[in-house]
C-alpha cells in the first residue's frame, strides 16, 4: 500500500497551530492539539448575481467576486466598462479603444488590458488607475484570443492567443513595457489563464489540427511553462479564476460546439469536477480570487446574455479520527 510521502510527495509535517495556507487534501500534526488534521474544500455551488447593464460576449475581467471589472466585448466592438459591488454593475469611463478578444489582469481599481480584435487584431495595451483607462506600450506580438495573468496593472504575463496562426508566445509586462519571455509548450486560442506574473496557469483552448480543442494545462514559475495535469472536459473560449494553486475553470466550448456548464476546481495538482454553472456559456468575463469564490458574466448560451453567477464554496479543516 501507498504511504502519504508516495501519494503526495512530501511527508507528514509537525506543527504547532495548523498552517494559514494548507493546499487540498494536506495532512498535517498539530503538536498542541495532539491530533492530525487535513484540509478540503466542500463542493462549491454558483447563485445568481446582478445583471450586467450590456449583454456582451468575448470580453476580459478582473478582479474578485466582490470587486470586479468587465470591458470591452461584442457584437460590435465595445469599450464599454463595468464595475461590480458584489451586489450589482455600475458603467464607469469606456476603453480609448472599443474591442473584444483581449485579455486583462489585475484588481478592481489597478488593471490592464491588452490584445484584442477591432477590425483587426490588435496589440494595444491600455491601463486602468480605477478611474481611468491610459494607453500604454503595446505587446510585442499582435494578437486575439489570448490568455493574461497579472496582480495588477504594473505586473502581468500574456501568452498564447491568434496571430494568426496560433502561438505559444508569452511575454512579461514590467509597468512600462511587454518583453517577450519562454514560450508555452503548446500553442492554442481561447484559454484561460489565471495567476500573476511569476506564477500563472494556462488552461484549456483550442490548437491546431490534429489537438483541437484540449484540456492541456501548463504552469509558468516565472521563468518557463511546465506541463501538468489536463482539465477533465477539454474545452475553448471558456474561463477562470484563482491563483497557480487554486484556481476554478467554468463554462467554455467542448469539441461538441455547444457550449458547457462543467466546473471544475484546481489544487495546484489535479483538477475535480464540481457543481455546474446554472447557465452553460462560452465566450464570458470573469473574476476571482482562488477556488472558493469566484465570477461568471455574460457570454453566449448561444444568446449573447448580461446574467451574473457567483461561485462559493468553504474550505474545511478537519481533525482526522479513526473513525
Amino acid at each position: 500500500m501507498a504511504d502519504y510521502k508516495t501519494i503526495k510527495g512530501t511527508k507528514i509535517q509537525n506543527y504547532t497551530t495548523d498552517p494559514d495556507n494548507p493546499l487540498t487534501g494536506q495532512v498535517w500534526y498539530n503538536e498542541t492539539d495532539q491530533v492530525l488534521k487535513t484540509f478540503y474544500v466542500n463542493p462549491g455551488t454558483w447563485a445568481t448575481g446582478g445583471d450586467l447593464n450590456t449583454a456582451r460576449r468575448l470580453f476580459a475581467g478582473s478582479g474578485t467576486q466582490t470587486a470586479a471589472l468587465g470591458f470591452g466585448g461584442t457584437p460590435t466592438p465595445l469599450g464599454i466598462t463595468e464595475s461590480y459591488n458584489g451586489t450589482s454593475w455600475t458603467e464607469v469611463n469606456d476603453l480609448n479603444t472599443a474591442r473584444f478578444s483581449l485579455a486583462g489582469a489585475g484588481t478592481q481599481t489597478s488593471t490592464l488590458a491588452f490584445g484584442g480584435r477591432t477590425a483587426t487584431r490588435v496589440a494595444l495595451t491600455e491601463s486602468w488607475n480605477g478611474t481611468n483607462w491610459t494607453e500604454v506600450n503595446d505587446l510585442n506580438t499582435v494578437r486575439g484570443g489570448l490568455g493574461g495573468a497579472g496582480a495588477d496593472n504594473t505586473s502581468a504575463l500574456a501568452f498564447a492567443g491568434e496571430v494568426p496562426p496560433y502561438t505559444a508566445n508569452t511575454e512579461s509586462w514590467n509597468g512600462t513595457s511587454w518583453t517577450e519571455v519562454n514560450d508555452l509548450n503548446l500553442a492554442r486560442n481561447g484559454l484561460a489563464g489565471v495567476g500573476i506574473q511569476t506564477a500563472a496557469l494556462a488552461a484549456g483552448g483550442n490548437a491546431l489540427p490534429p489537438v483541437g480543442d484540449t484540456g492541456a494545462t501548463e504552469s509558468w514559475n516565472g521563468t518557463s511553462w511546465t506541463e501538468v495535469n489536463d482539465l477533465n472536459t477539454a474545452r475553448a473560449n471558456f474561463q477562470g479564476a484563482g491563483t497557480q494553486t487554486s484556481a476554478l475553470g467554468y463554462g467554455g466550448e467542448p469539441p461538441t460546439s455547444t457550449p458547457t456548464a462543467a466546473t471544475e476546481s484546481w489544487n495546484g495538482t489535479n483538477w475535480t469536477e464540481v457543481n455546474d454553472l446554472n447557465t452553460a456559456r462560452d465566450n464570458f468575463g470573469t473574476a476571482g480570487a482562488n477556488n472558493t469564490s469566484a465570477l461568471a458574466f455574460g457570454g453566449e448560451t448561444p444568446a449573447t446574455v448580461a446574467t451574473t453567477e457567483e461561485w462559493t464554496a468553504s474550505p474545511v479543516t478537519k481533525t482526522i479520527t479513526s473513525s
